[in-house]
């Protein structure tokens, strides 16, 4: 099925791609909508929308072109494991996203309690490009096992 492999790349995808504060003076850091850089699968490019919420975390609201639902994840940003919905439902994937400072976070990604991947994200410091080093244990849908580097350029 090519859109559930194109789901399972863009939920491997979605975990990278946002951050979170707690301090006042970068609480809206990572806030706004990305677009992915670099080679694209047709039908894209990738974007994401990324909000405040759930205390100190964030909502990724993750648009997939060609499909007509949504990816969202509401994530504290403190580690816990947390659902990756797709079109309101449980995708079976998980992710847990850790705040490591201002301007960097970790993500580890499970399906069906499985690990497959972790990602470190990095935001700029101008707050304009997201830097993410992918490492997938295994192959996910159309997402190969092994290392990858992405780049965001915030819209």
């Amino acid at each position: 099925m090519t859109h559930t492999r194109t789901i399972r790349w863009a939920l491997a995808v979605v975990a990278f791609c946002a951050i979170s504060s707690a301090s006042s003076a970068s609480a809206q850091a990572g806030v706004g909508t990305w677009e992915r850089q670099g080679v694209q699968t047709p039908g894209q490019p990738l974007t994401m929308t990324v909000e405040a919420c759930c205390g100190a975390g964030r909502r990724l609201t993750y648009r997939v072109p060609g499909l007509e639902a949504v990816v969202t994840v509401e994530s504290p940003f403190n580690g816990t494991e947390v659902p990756v919905l797709f079109g309101g439902k449980p995708s079976g994937e998980t992710m847990a996203i850790t705040q490591v400072d201002d301007r960097h976070w970790t993500t580890v990604l499970k399906m069906n309690g499985k690990l497959f991947g972790t990602s470190k994200g990095t935001l700029s410091a101008d707050g304009r490009t997201i830097t993410v080093e992918n490492d997938m244990t295994t192959t996910s849908g159309a997402t190969p096992a092994g290392k990858s580097t992405e780049t965001w350029v915030k819209k």
